[in-house]
């Protein structure tokens, strides 16, 4: 999924790095959305975050 992708979108700078580590992302845009990493999964608050933040992306 990294290879085709243009621009990947993280949560945090931890994510950010890890995948410098483990992948070749020359040509890639990595954008952290600065947004910690301890929500549950469908959590409501997250949801509404996540609505926030990606806006200018979908």
């Amino acid at each position: 999924m990294i290879d085709w992708a243009d621009v990947i979108l993280v949560m945090e700078r931890k994510h950010h790095q890890i995948l410098k580590q483990r992948f070749n992302l020359t040509d890639k845009q990595i954008i952290v959305l600065d947004i910690e990493d301890n929500y549950q999964f469908n959590d409501p608050e997250l949801i509404n975050i996540f609505s926030t933040s990606l806006q200018d992306f979908l």
